[in-house]
């Protein structure tokens, strides 16, 4: 009988060690990259959504003071460039969809009239990490929303009473205004469009 050799086999078991650690060791790292990424679209969602939901509170106010002083068209002009009377906060809008996405808001603000910008951290840290301390780290990010007039009107004539109001034209639909008749009037989103703003480019 030929004898059985046990040294081929005892030098390819540090080699199959080696090789089953790599593969561990890289299926960890796709594992941890992967969550990581997974958590940062989850803080970009709950930016977007936080931005937005602020952006649609401030759209809806500025259609009802619309709709409040729609007999008076000297008014209308200043309503879509956002400035109305009475219109009150509306980043706790941001603060509620960011809590239904799982994070919270860091800053909410709104640098013009009809512009929110928001930025949101995650309530969930990164999970596992192959790099040291990152395993705590919340994702952040920022978004920004808009509000853009849909419509345009021509404004009333020096002396034209109130019972002749301009006719609205928002993006292609055209509202004949009757003061006698105001049952029927453009919904917010007839009247604004909201939506988030491009990202900035970055010369850095």
């Amino acid at each position: 009988m030929r004898p059985r050799r046990y040294g081929d086999a005892g030098q390819a078991f540090p080699i199959y060690i080696t090789v089953v650690g790599g593969l561990l060791f890289l299926a960890f790292a796709y594992f941890a990259v992967g969550q990581a990424a997974a958590n940062r679209n989850g803080a970009q969602t709950a930016a977007d959504a936080a931005a937005l939901a602020a952006a649609q509170d401030r759209r809806d106010q500025l259609a009802d003071a619309w709709v409040k002083d729609v007999l008076d068209p000297n008014k209308w002009q200043a309503i879509f460039e956002g400035n109305a009377e009475g219109l009150t906060l509306s980043c706790w809008r941001a603060y509620q969809l960011a809590e239904q996405n799982d994070a919270v808001v860091d800053f909410c603000g709104d640098p013009g009239p009809l512009r929110f910008s928001v930025e949101v951290q995650t309530n969930r840290p990164m999970g596992d990490s192959i790099v040291p301390g990152e395993a705590g780290r919340k994702a952040h990010a920022s978004a920004d929303a808009v509000i853009e007039s849909r419509c345009e009107f021509d404004p009333p004539a020096a002396g034209a009473g109130p019972d002749v109001l301009p006719a609205l034209l928002c993006k292609g639909v055209t509202w004949e205004l009757d003061p006698d008749d105001l049952d029927v009037l453009p919904k917010p989103e007839d009247l604004f469009d909201v939506h988030l703003a491009e990202p900035q480019a970055n010369d850095e």
